[in-house]
C-alpha cells in the first residue's frame, strides 16, 4: 500500500513559513494544514500573526479558527484532526502540506505518537493549580523535574499548563508522563523542509513584527476579547502577546513594557523550538529563508515526488 505523501514545513517564529509554504503549495496544487497551536482560536488574530484571509485565499488553509479562545483544544483532538484533512486533501488529489512552529503538535502527527488516553481530572487540575499559586510556576516545574526529567527537559517552565497536565497524568496513572507517549508505525511519506536565518536577523523580524501587532491594534483585539467576557486566566490569553497586553490595559506595565517582555519572550520561544527543529537533524532538509528558497524547495519536492512516482 502505497503512503500518503505529507511536506512538513518547519522553523522558527517569524522565520517566514507562511509565504513560502504558500508559494510552494501554489506550485505543488497543495493545501496547508496549520500545526501551531496558537492559530486554533477565532478571535485571536493579530497577536498570532495568523494567515491573513488574502493569503487563506490563495491556498486553502486547514485547523485554523476551528475553536474559541475557552474551548481548549488538546494535542489529542489536534492530531486526528490532522490526520484527518491530510487523508481529505491526498482524496482530492492534492498535496498536503503540514507547517508549523508547535513541535509537539507537528510530531505526533508525523510520529504516529500513541498518546495516553488519560482523562482530564478536574479536581486534580485545580489543586495543581492551586499549589502553582503557592510555589510558583518555577517551583512546580522543579516538582514535575524530580518526578519525570525528560518532560521536564521538552516543557518550558513558564508554560504552566503544560505543567500541570504532566503532572496531572503522572499523579492518576502513577506513571512518567514522559514514557506513555509511544510511536507507532508513520502513516505517511514525509519529507521535511526546515526553515532558518541567521539569528540577529530573525530577532529583527520579532522586534518588526510586534510593532506591526501593536501598531495594526493588537490592544483593541485584546480589549474585544476580554469585553465578550473571556477571562485573562485562560491558558490560550497566556500566549506571548495576550498576557502582556492585558497587564497593560490593567495598569500594570506600561505599553513600550509589554511590547519589551514581548520581544523577550519571543526570543526565548525561538530558542525552545530549536529543542525540536534542530539544524543537525539530518531527515530535516534545511534552507536559508531568502529569495531562493522557494526554488530550491520546488527543486526538491519535485525530485522527491518524481521518486515516489518510479516506485509506484
Amino acid at each position: 500500500m502505497t503512503q500518503t505523501p505529507l511536506v512538513v514545513i518547519v522553523g522558527p517564529t517569524a522565520v517566514g513559513k507562511t509565504e513560502i509554504a504558500i508559494q510552494l503549495a501554489e506550485r505543488l496544487n497543495g493545501e496547508i494544514i496549520s500545526a501551531d497551536s496558537r492559530l486554533f482560536y477565532r478571535g485571536m488574530d493579530i497577536g498570532t500573526a495568523k494567515p491573513s484571509l488574502a493569503e487563506r485565499q490563495r491556498i486553502p488553509h486547514h485547523l485554523i479558527d476551528i475553536a474559541d479562545p475557552d474551548q481548549i483544544l488538546g494535542l489529542a483532538v489536534f492530531q486526528k484532526a490532522a490526520w484527518r484533512v491530510i487523508d481529505d486533501i491526498h482524496n482530492r488529489m492534492r498535496l498536503p502540506f503540514l507547517v508549523g512552529g508547535t513541535g509537539q503538535y507537528v510530531h505526533a502527527v508525523i510520529e504516529t505518537w500513541e498518546i495516553p488516553p488519560i482523562m482530564p481530572d478536574p479536581r486534580l487540575r485545580r489543586e495543581l493549580e492551586r499549589w502553582a499559586d503557592e510555589i510558583g510556576a518555577q517551583g512546580l516545574h522543579n516538582r514535575l523535574a524530580i518526578l519525570d526529567p525528560p518532560a521536564a527537559e521538552r516543557i518550558d517552565w513558564r508554560n504552566q499548563r503544560r505543567t500541570v497536565r504532566a503532572l496531572e497524568v503522572i499523579l492518576s496513572s502513577g506513571v512518567g508522563f514522559s514514557t506513555q507517549i509511544k510511536r507507532a508505525e508513520p502513516r505517511y511519506r514525509l519529507i521535511q523542509i526546515g526553515l532558518h536565518r541567521p539569528r540577529p536577523e530573525l530577532y529583527d523580524r520579532i522586534d518588526t513584527r510586534i510593532q506591526n501587532m501593536l501598531d495594526m491594534g493588537l490592544v483593541g483585539e485584546v480589549q474585544g476579547l476580554l469585553d465578550k467576557g473571556y477571562t485573562p486566566d485562560l491558558s490560550t490569553l497566556s500566549a506571548i502577546g495576550y498576557r502582556e497586553i492585558i497587564a497593560y490595559l490593567k495598569g500594570e506595565i506600561s505599553l513600550g513594557e509589554a511590547a519589551t517582555i514581548m520581544k523577550r519572550k519571543t526570543r526565548v520561544l525561538v530558542r525552545r523550538q530549536a529543542n525540536w527543529f534542530k539544524e543537525q537533524d539530518e531527515s530535516i532538509h534545511w534552507f536559508r529563508a531568502n529569495e531562493t528558497a522557494v526554488d530550491a524547495a520546488e527543486a526538491l519536492l519535485h525530485n522527491w515526488l518524481e521518486e515516489k512516482s518510479e516506485r509506484v
